[in-house]
């Protein structure tokens, strides 16, 4: 009994010879990128047309996880794990009593994420939560 399922052929020695010449037109591979070559052109482009780019709001002093609690407008503060897809919520009246209103939110929301992770292997640069603020 083959491995192959019924439909596999091998292809004719015409067909691998065509397949081939084919190859050959094309040209050479292009040469790829060194560490340290520069990136062509049409890459920074590419990134600069990408819808994405504008997200950011890039008149804010901060991104939103590096705000401190006293300045975060949202009464309900959210941060997921993007390792194990935790999500953990605290009311930001409750943040501020238990770490400060001056405290950043990068900070308590690891800690938030940190104190609850279920992902421990006993390699501190293994362990713990990837956070990613909402």
């Amino acid at each position: 009994m083959s491995s192959h399922p019924a439909s596999w052929r091998m292809p004719s020695r015409t067909k691998i010879e065509q397949m081939a010449a084919a190859v050959d037109r094309s040209g050479p591979p292009a040469r790829a990128l060194a560490p340290g070559d520069d990136l062509p052109p049409e890459y920074w482009q590419a990134l600069l047309d990408d819808p994405r780019a504008d997200a950011v709001n890039p008149g804010s002093p901060a991104s939103g996880g590096a705000l401190r609690l006293d300045e975060i407008p949202q009464h309900l503060l959210r941060v997921g794990c993007r390792r194990c897809g935790r999500t953990v919520e605290i009311q930001k009246a409750d943040a501020a009593r238990l770490y400060g209103p001056d405290a950043v939110w990068k900070d308590v929301g690891q800690r938030l994420l940190d104190n609850t992770c279920s992902v421990r292997t006993g390699r501190h640069e293994e362990d713990g939560c990837w956070p990613s603020f909402e």
